[in-house]
């Protein structure tokens, strides 16, 4: 099966790694990361991203660890729209997270138009951090957890001084 998924992963944390390992147990997997013109439009993004190339590479990082464990190809291509690559031909199944499923149904609706069969879209739920609240890039920029999910220090109401 030839899976897609796509974007910005500003920084790589486990909700993300969650959605990726899904990805590999699936198939071959094809990874659209956003461009920079892309990700400051993106609607969940409401802060400055790393460049294309820092983000590339931390994220190749991580999938080359996985598709070893997995013994599965990927490939990261530049998103320069938000509907992506999914929207083309070879591909079977779109990994998306629950608010980027709507997404995922615009997505097969390009699909149908273009004469192509709609995807199996795969839920992946949020990983929850250690609040219980979800992981998320704007919570690790803000410094509330680490990728992992874990508080930071300050929030588990220590100074770092201590």
């Amino acid at each position: 099966m030839n899976v897609a998924l796509g974007g910005t992963f500003d920084p790589v944390h486990d909700g993300h790694r969650a959605l990726f390992e899904r990805a590999f147990e699936l198939g071959d997997v094809t990874v659209g990361l956003t461009s920079d013109e892309l990700a400051p439009k993106t609607r969940h993004v409401d802060r400055k991203v790393r460049p294309y190339e820092e983000r590339k590479r931390d994220l190749v990082a991580e999938l080359e660890e996985l598709a070893e464990a997995h013994d599965r190809e990927f490939e990261v291509r530049t998103l320069e729209e938000p509907t992506g690559i999914a929207t083309e031909p070879g591909f079977d199944v779109l990994i998306v997270s629950p608010e980027t499923k709507r997404g995922g149904e615009e997505v097969n609706r390009i699909r149908e138009k273009r004469g192509l069969d709609p995807l199996r879209i795969e839920v992946v739920e949020h990983v929850p951090a250690e609040d219980g609240e979800r992981i998320s890039s704007t919570r690790i920029v803000r410094g509330e957890i680490d990728r992992h999910g874990n508080l930071t220090p300050e929030r588990e109401g220590r100074s770092s001084s201590d």
